[in-house]
């Protein structure tokens, strides 16, 4: 039974890509199990409605209310249904967490077209297209927080395989996230962005050796393995009114990793 909290009570939240996408916890399962705990009702969008309904019985488990929308982000009729729906079933909109992503390997030499165009559709003009609907019932509710998930990624390059189109994708939602802020800041609308580090998620495990693995935690200040969870509590704070002065931000939630190079973690990393 997860602990009732009111910091998101009476707000309405959308979260895309809300069920993992394999065993375990995502982002978007960890951030809209904890909306729902802190009041939040929340509609659980997803391309796969059987995992979404994984995050939905957690939430219902925890009495807290929430449903699942089924929708393809890269189809535009699709965000625009979710909207539709999150205002029918709850009366409003007031949270979106732009979570959806797919990850997307090669260099610029070796990517093909179609895992470029997918990737790119995804994690970018899917985002696009939600808040392109989301933002008028927003400001129709009264304004609220919007959160876009990118990736350390996008600032600088330090993952196992080459991944050119993930890192330019999210890349373009950092720049998304402040021409969104900019632009719907009088609407009191909030726009942020999470950039989280090296998490160990449902989406990166089936990629990563037990070695990668392992260099991923210690490339860090902190050498400790960040999880979906960590990133779920940045999302309630940029959700909440305690975030209420705060927009056009790129939070990294990466245990310190941009504030570091491999070059000086070099020593330490000799010694484990």
């Amino acid at each position: 039974m997860g602990v009732k909290h009111s910091r998101l009570a009476g707000k309405v939240a959308i979260v895309t890509g809300a069920g993992s996408s394999g065993p375990g916890v995502g982002t978007g399962k960890a951030s809209a199990i904890l909306f729902a705990r802190e009041g939040a009702k929340v509609l659980l969008a997803d391309r796969s409605v059987e995992r979404a309904e994984e995050t939905l019985r957690v939430i219902q488990e925890e009495g807290g209310e929430a449903s699942v929308f089924e929708a393809d982000i890269t189809r535009s009729a699709d965000c625009q249904a979710m909207v539709a729906a999150a205002l029918e079933h709850y009366g409003g909109l007031h949270i979106l967490m732009n979570n959806a992503a797919i990850l997307g390997a090669g260099t610029v030499v070796n990517v093909t077209e179609e895992t470029w165009n997918q990737v790119i559709d995804v994690n970018l003009k899917g985002m696009m297209q939600t808040s392109k609907y989301a933002v008028p019932t927003m400001i129709a509710s009264g304004g609220g927080s919007i959160i876009n998930i990118s990736s350390t990624e996008a600032m600088r390059s330090g993952a196992v395989a080459p991944m050119t189109p993930y890192s330019a994708s999210k890349a373009g939602v950092i720049g998304l996230t402040i021409s969104m802020a900019a632009h719907h800041g009088r609407d009191n609308i909030r726009v942020n962005c999470i950039a989280p580090g090296f998490i160990y998620t449902p989406m990166v495990a089936p990629h990563l050796k037990e070695e990668s693995r392992e260099l991923r935690r210690q490339a860090n200040l902190l050498g400790t393995e960040g999880t979906a969870w960590d990133v779920a509590w940045a999302a309630v704070f940029l959700a909440s009114d305690e975030a209420r002065w705060i927009t056009g931000i790129v939070l990294p939630v990466d245990a310190g990793l941009l504030m570091t190079t491999p070059l000086t973690t070099l020593p330490y990393l000799r010694k484990v």
